[in-house]
């Protein structure tokens, strides 16, 4: 069955996430990502900024490939742009193309080449740090060979939803240690607790079950990031021991999130350590709006939010 030629895609069925084997999560990742990259997927995510040219690339990393999707503006006027590298939402499920709406617009308006990482998804064969290797790797690669890709190594930010939002605060602090000067982060309804404290947070309580996460897929997430043996601390921006001298950040949360008060606590981790810090609530809106705007209104405000944002860190004379 088709519509306008093209394939319709369903979602798959909400499984029992916390019975799911391993087989039963491939196979819902499979489904699950074939929709969200689907031409029917477009009224919930979004159509593509016009003025973007969207394409898949392979990055070759160290022992590794990995895919990125790349968005540049349709018309430039030349010289090197800056370089937003983004980490879509999901942890265990999830691609780049989910975020093809605020990614192309970023492209398109500030202008900037966009990079969207399709990391490695956490599962029992590549727990969170895997993940977490690849948002730094590819930063490290593209800043290094800048010139090949037409950006200004001068003008890096980091953009990250959800799970996202942690690979790409991480990345932040590995840049500060690795002296590399980001101008700015940005980190959306970002998942920064992945120790046995998640739960605790009141936000997780009172909006456990949501439509767009719910605490069994919290736990879920947390089962396979975070195998044992492992230490959740190191995945754990919020317990990170320095948040000091990182690059400015704009935390977006969304108030009816059981993540929200991840995004606020972390946002005042940063202030009293001395990192500029935007801390911005948006009424109303779930986990992962930004990915829906074609069913919830806030993610228009909040894309121009992060474009004003990243224009004005992008225009500021560097430090």
């Amino acid at each position: 069955m088709t519509v306008t030629g093209q394939p319709i895609v369903q979602r798959p069925p909400e499984p029992d996430w916390l019975a799911m084997t391993t087989d039963e999560l491939l196979a819902y990742r499979a489904a699950e990502n074939r929709f969200r990259a689907s031409a029917a997927a477009r009224a919930i995510t979004g159509e593509p900024d016009p003025d973007a040219v969207i394409a898949w690339r392979e990055l070759a990393v160290p022992g590794r490939e990995l895919p990125i999707r790349v968005y540049r503006p349709a018309v430039r006027d030349g010289g090197a742009l800056p370089l937003v590298i983004h980490v879509h939402g999901g942890g265990f499920v999830g691609t780049a193309v989910q975020s093809d709406w605020v990614n192309s617009r970023l492209a398109a308006r500030l202008p900037a080449v966009v990079v969207s990482i399709e990391h490695r998804l956490v599962a029992p064969d590549h727990p969170l740090p895997d993940a977490v290797d690849d948002g730094w790797d590819v930063l490290r690669h593209l800043v290094r060979d800048a010139g090949a890709w037409g950006v200004d190594p001068a003008r890096v930010a980091v953009f990250g939803e959800s799970c996202g939002g942690l690979i790409s605060a991480l990345a932040a602090i590995r840049a500060r240690e690795a002296g590399l000067a980001l101008r700015a982060q940005v980190l959306v309804n970002p998942a920064v607790d992945a120790t046995g404290a998640l739960f605790d947070h009141p936000s997780v309580t009172e909006y456990a079950h949501t439509p767009t996460l719910t605490v069994p897929v919290l736990r879920l997430f947390r089962r396979l990031a975070v195998p044992p043996g492992t230490d959740a601390r190191a995945v754990s921006p919020l317990h990170a021991d320095d948040l000091g001298g990182l690059a400015p950040a704009l935390v977006v949360v969304p108030t009816h999130d059981p993540l929200a008060d991840h995004g606020r606590r972390y946002a005042g981790r940063l202030e009293s350590a001395g990192t500029p810090v935007r801390l911005s609530e948006y009424a109303g809106a779930g986990h992962a709006f930004l990915s829906m705007p074609g069913l919830v209104p806030q993610a228009e405000a909040a894309a121009a939010e992060i474009l004003g944002f990243l224009r004005t860190a992008f225009a500021a004379d560097r430090a």
